[in-house]
């Protein structure tokens, strides 16, 4: 049980929103490793495009180092970072799989995790993964591998659970984390 106080001290830091960020920051990268076993799970050996996925783990990874040092920029850390893995993983598998669902989540934690003293921050965090899906919608090119009908249906239910749980998850501790903060 040591990796796990070593976990939640890496996590822990004295503003809310900034602990919130470095908790799904590592979220990210605990799941991370799992996601090429359920895509292999579903679609067997081309499930090798999202290893692409873990060229993003260093940052998530380093979202709470930054912010022990600046919590805003831990926080906007991890808004870049997860609308560039984002992006990352559309151009890797398609957008016909449903990844880009992940973008939905992007928002939410860019709305989230800033104060109204940081509208511009939020603004910037908020409005990226909105940018990068309207300027990079059809221009990324062919994605790493063309899976079946069949194949994308299930990547499409795979991301849709993901992101769905992701937000569950977000919304869940920033209205316990945040909300008992201001109190």
């Amino acid at each position: 049980m040591k990796w796990l106080r070593w976990f939640h001290d890496y996590a822990a830091h004295p503003e809310p929103r900034t602990a919130l960020a470095n908790l799904v920051a590592l979220l990210i990268v605990s799941n991370q490793p799992f996601y090429p076993l359920y895509v292999y799970w579903l679609v067997g050996a081309p499930a090798w495009v999202t290893l692409v996925s873990f060229l993003s783990t260093p940052f998530f990874f380093a979202v709470p180092a930054v912010a022990r040092r600046n919590a805003l920029a831990g926080r906007v850390l991890l808004c870049v970072t997860g609308t560039l893995n984002t992006v990352l993983c559309v151009w890797a598998v398609g957008e016909a799989s449903g990844v880009g669902m992940f973008y939905f989540a992007c928002i939410l934690i860019g709305v989230l995790l800033f104060r109204a003293s940081e509208r511009a921050a939020m603004a910037i965090c908020a409005g990226l993964p909105v940018a990068a899906f309207w300027f990079l919608r059809h221009r990324l090119g062919a994605p790493l591998h063309t899976f079946s009908a069949d194949e994308y249906s299930s990547l499409v239910t795979l991301h849709a659970v993901s992101v769905g749980s992701l937000i569950a998850f977000v919304g869940y501790k920033a209205s316990t984390s945040i909300a008992a903060a201001s109190e």
